[in-house]
């Protein structure tokens, strides 16, 4: 007699679509690991266009950013018949939860929120918006409407993925036990990318020069020229140290990253030879990698009602789980049932 096949744990990340293209930074350090996500999660992967408002944009560039996000997820290799794949404003259960674990949250704890310490420091407090203050508050949302039992986090999310444990743990202990505690799944080989130029800070699309960021949808011969013409020192020589050579030490990373060699195996092959060969053979790496992503990304962008009918189809698989959330909230906290 055959068991009944086990359920695979549910896994959720999101990506704000606030760039013409995901960058080495993003894919690296990141998003090359939804692909295997695939192989043992349950997968929730949506385009964070709610999050992408609390500051100021472009509307035009908003719903094109979006397309282009949900293009290169597939061109990278998330496979929308084993992942949903949606723009968060596609449901409105994101926006409804979090109005309810606003109601749950502390004007004090929503700001003393990293991000919003950092991002609103630039003009003041006073003028950033409530949007940027409650960013944290919908990213809880985002997440425990799956349920999931892993959310990927990096260094700089921790601490909002602490919040949503709390909000979790407070909505359970004042009503009824309704969210999992969502446990936070490392990333094993993450890569930090940092910028070409000014390799002691992070490569980001707010803090990085256009010489300092490779993105992926760069024409590739741009991209090899940033290889090219990126910072290392007055040494020659081609060895991993983060504190004297940090922008050598960022080139084998992602030398090492693209390949799959260790830095180790790296460093031995270029002894006795000059950065010259090491960035020029780099450069073809990562020629060799940008160019079948970039018209895989163009090809799918030149089908608009496929991508449509993906972002669809991810909607409707998202909200299966999200709607029964959202009823299991209302009910809890008191809401008259709507009738049909």
């Amino acid at each position: 007699m055959s068991s009944a096949p086990t359920a695979l744990p549910r896994v959720l990340s999101g990506i704000q679509p606030t760039a013409d293209s995901f960058h080495f930074g993003n894919y690296l350090g990141a998003l090359r690991q939804w692909v295997s996500f695939q192989d043992d999660f349950e997968p929730f992967f949506f385009i964070a266009d709610l999050h992408a408002i609390s500051v100021s944009h472009d509307p035009k560039k908003l719903a094109d950013r979006t397309l282009v996000s949900a293009a290169q997820l597939i061109a990278m290799g998330i496979d929308p018949e084993r992942s949903a794949i949606f723009a968060q404003s596609h449901l409105p259960e994101h926006a409804e939860l979090a109005w309810i674990l606003n109601s749950l949250t502390s004007f004090g704890e929503a700001r003393r929120m990293t991000q919003f310490k950092d991002k609103s420091a630039k003009d003041g407090e006073g003028s950033a918006s409530i949007g940027l203050l409650t960013y944290p508050i919908l990213q809880a949302a985002d997440i425990l409407l799956y349920r999931p039992q892993y959310v990927p986090v990096g260094e700089d999310q921790r601490q909002h993925l602490e919040l949503t444990r709390d909000l979790a743990q407070r909505f359970n202990h004042r009503y009824k036990k309704t969210f999992r505690l969502p446990e936070p799944y490392i990333l094993k080989s993450t890569a930090k990318i940092l910028d070409l130029q000014q390799p002691s800070n992070k490569m980001s699309k707010s803090g990085s020069s256009p010489n300092g960021i490779i993105d992926l949808l760069d024409d590739p011969a741009v991209s090899a020229k940033k290889i090219r013409t990126a910072v290392t020192d007055s040494d020659s020589v081609v060895r991993f140290d983060e504190a004297e050579k940090p922008g050598v030490s960022n080139l084998l990373t992602i030398y090492s990253a693209l390949t799959g060699r260790t830095i180790e195996e790296l460093v031995a092959s270029y002894d006795g030879r000059g950065y010259g060969d090491f960035k020029a053979d780099l450069a073809e790496v990562v020629v060799d990698f940008v160019t079948p992503f970039r018209d895989r990304t163009r090809e799918l962008l030149d089908d608009r009602a496929e991508l449509d009918a993906v972002l669809k189809g991810g909607a409707e698989r998202a909200r299966e789980v999200a709607s029964r959330t959202l009823a299991d909230v209302y009910e809890r906290v008191g809401f008259l049932r709507a009738q049909a």
